[in-house]
Order: structure tokens, then sequence, then C-alpha cells
């Protein structure tokens, strides 16, 4: 099946980190700003068009994930993070903006909190990692695969072309790949949680931390157990959005790329 978004414009490179290749797209002028996709890739990063005047905008896809290789001996987040500190020597990339979106968002946070030298300024868009007996996640296990991409967004409709009804075999079996790939290092649940509000209160890096009011995967109640656990974390939350925030949202975009730039 062909991707319903475009690479057009965007530069795309393959680097080797111990022994397993990594696809990175880029484009634009100005800061460095990295961005960590969430759980699947099928829905590309047409949003990021929107900083391209702003910032030199750095899309790396995960190993496990999209074109990238899978990596066996990545099996904790905390070997993405390793993995992303080789990543970025390799890019010489010494300061910049981070952002991350659910597991990416997961991702930005463990890594800028083991190397905040970093990262100058981080926005995370519905970020993975806390849980609350409050906001529980969606039944998956009972669920229909095919109302999986009505949870997404607000909008349905937005999320058709990305995941059509009628969608192949090919298709499918890079949405399984990708499920195991967000699986293995987010199966933690509880434990995670606690590991993550002891840290947090370290957390160094100016952080925004955005939901979307309408996201049905990880629930916006979720942001103000992030505002809790830091000081340095302010939470913003967005009308008429769902979890895919960044890509539905124009507001988020502004929103997240004046914070990323200081404003």
């Amino acid at each position: 099946m062909t991707p319903a978004y475009s690479t057009e414009g965007f530069k795309r490179d393959e680097h080797v980190v111990d022994g397993i290749r990594s696809v990175v797209y880029s484009a634009g002028a100005g800061p460095d700003v990295v961005y960590f996709h969430g759980g699947g890739t099928f829905h590309g990063f047409e949003w990021a068009r929107d900083w391209l005047t702003r910032f030199h905008v750095i899309l790396p896809q995960h190993p496990g994930f999209g074109e990238s290789a899978d990596d066996p001996d990545i099996t904790a987040m905390a070997d993405y993070v390793v993995h992303y500190a080789a990543l970025f020597d390799a890019l010489g990339l010494t300061r910049f903006g981070l952002s991350g979106a659910s597991l990416g968002g997961r991702m930005a946070t463990e890594f800028a909190l083991t190397h905040p030298a970093k990262v100058r300024r981080m926005v995370l868009a519905a970020p993975a990692g806390l849980t609350a007996p409050d906001c529980p996640p969606p039944s998956y296990a009972t669920m229909d695969p095919r109302d999986i991409p009505k949870l997404l967004v607000a909008d349905p409709e937005f999320i058709a072309p990305f995941w059509p009804p009628d969608a192949d075999e090919g298709f499918m079996a890079a949405r399984a790949r990708e499920r195991v790939s967000t699986a293995r290092v987010l199966a933690d649940g509880e434990a995670a949680d606690r590991k993550l509000r002891r840290r947090l209160p370290r957390l160094a890096v100016p952080t925004l931390v955005l939901w979307g009011e309408e996201d049905h995967v990880l629930l916006p109640g979720l942001a103000k157990h992030w505002q809790d656990a830091s000081p340095n974390v302010t939470v913003g939350t967005i009308a008429g959005a769902g979890h895919l925030l960044l890509d539905e949202s124009p507001s988020a975009r502004e929103r997240a790329a004046a914070f990323l730039a200081g404003v």
C-alpha cells in the first residue's frame, strides 16, 4: 500500500548504529529540533512542514519501526536512549530541542533525564509513561481492530487516508511489527510509573506537555500527573484534538514551536 503521506522535500539518510540500520529524515533551517515519533509511523510527518521555516527538523525512525531495521537487543526504554546517544553523536548534534509523542514522549523524557546537557527545551505530546486509576487505557484485547484508528483522532475523517478500512496485509503486518516493538519497551506498566515519578522531580529541561482534550488512548487527566511530578513541566490542553495531536492540530504545532523557540 502506497503511504498517504509525502516525504518530498525531506532528506533521507541511513546510519548504522551498533550494526543496526537507522533511517533519519530531515528538512528545514534554523536551530536543530529532534522529533521522536510514537508507536506507529503510518501517518508520517506532514505536520512537521509547519516547523521548517523555524527549525532544522530531524525525524529519526526508531529501530523496530518504519524503515529502520529491527534491533533484538532493544528490550527496554534505556536501550533506545543508548541508541539515540550514539546516533546523535554520529549526526554531530550537541545541543538541540527535543519533542516526542506518546511512546516518543516517554523516550524523549528518558533521554532528557539521562542527557540533560544535550536538550535545550522539550515538548511532549500526550507522553506515555505515567498511569493513574482515574485514567484507564482502552481495552484493546476486546476491541474490534477496525475501531483502533478512531481512538487516535478527534475527527475520524482525518485518519481515514492514513489507515484505510481496506488496508492490505502488508500495511497490517507493518502495524503488527510496530505494536510488538512498542509493547516490548512499555510492558513494565505500573513499575515504570513508579520509577518515572521518582525521577521526574530531577527533570532539569524546561518542558511543555500538551494533550488533546479528545485523546482516547492516553486520557487528558494524565496531564496533571505530569505537571505535579516536576517543577519544570508546564501543561497545556488543545481543544478539538485527539491522540495524534501534532498531526491533527495546527494550534498544537504552533504552541509547541513557540515553546521550542523560547517564545
